[in-house]
């Protein structure tokens, strides 16, 4: 376990057409080096998971690589929304892509109970929606103490999930810190899962609100080194806040977006 690879093995060893992926990451460590290779190896018919799908995931629709996204909120952020997302939602290009809508609370409840092996998770939440009346992995049940109405949401678990860390050690074992979201509960709710890192070092030193991945967990390490950018990685570099406001522009334009594709190596 936590063997370590090239990124492109990884990818190919563990993504495969069809599947559910998953690629957490919440304001920074977004795994951006990883998406890329899905794009660049042809992935088709994936369901894409992630609580806030922002550039990363509008590359991957835009690429043709999702057929359904399952999220609780979707935008380029500080910027505006994600052009390809909604091109492919309202025009089907460049393939259809159909939704399953949660709140926040909901999907990191849908990791939890995935990652404890639970059928589903109950929260207070939903009140005032009209998402369970279009979403078939939310519903209620009744709580057997109190007879109180709760909301349950189904467990997810994805055939892989991807982050990005900044450490791994020589034994596969990772250390991610600063903003954290729900990385460790993705990971231990899949099948498979891979972590993409700044830099191997011989010996995890504990870090402060640090978060560690036990080799166990983890079935392929690859170094990536700057690969969250332009999310940012604490401790290794900055948000490239002008690579959100130019992707923009990128992604309102088919033509432009087709460029895109062609610069990161792939043939449109």
């Amino acid at each position: 376990m936590g063997k370590i690879v090239s990124l492109p093995e990884g990818v190919a060893e563990l993504v495969h057409d069809g599947d559910t992926v998953a690629l957490e990451g919440f304001t920074h460590l977004i795994p951006f080096a990883a998406g890329h290779e899905i794009i660049r190896q042809g992935r088709r018919g994936l369901t894409l998971v992630r609580m806030t799908p922002d550039l990363i995931y509008d590359q991957l629709i835009g690429a043709g690589c999702a057929s359904k996204l399952i999220f609780s909120w979707g935008g380029n952020p500080g910027v505006g929304s994600l052009h390809r997302f909604r091109d492919a939602l309202r025009n089907g290009w460049p393939v259809p892509l159909e939704i399953e809508e949660h709140s926040h609370a909901g999907m990191a409840n849908r990791y939890v109970a995935g990652a404890s092996g639970l059928p589903f998770a109950v929260l207070r939440g939903y009140a005032g929606t009209d998402l369970p009346t279009h979403t078939d992995t939310i519903s209620t049940v009744t709580c057997p103490f109190t007879g109180e109405e709760l909301a349950a949401v189904a467990a997810i678990n994805p055939d892989v999930t991807i982050v990005h860390a900044q450490q791994a050690d020589r034994a596969g074992n990772v250390q991610l810190w600063g903003i954290t979201g729900v990385q460790k509960e993705a990971v231990l709710a899949a099948k498979r899962s891979l972590v993409t890192v700044e830099e191997i070092v011989d010996e995890l030193v504990p870090m402060p609100g640090g978060v560690v991945l036990p080799s166990w967990a983890v079935d392929r390490v690859a170094v990536a080194p700057g690969g969250a950018a332009p999310s940012y990685a604490h401790g290794y570099y900055d948000r490239d806040n002008a690579a959100y406001r130019a992707w923009d522009a990128i992604s309102r334009d088919r033509a432009a977006f087709t460029e895109w594709l062609r610069e990161l190596g792939v043939e449109a």
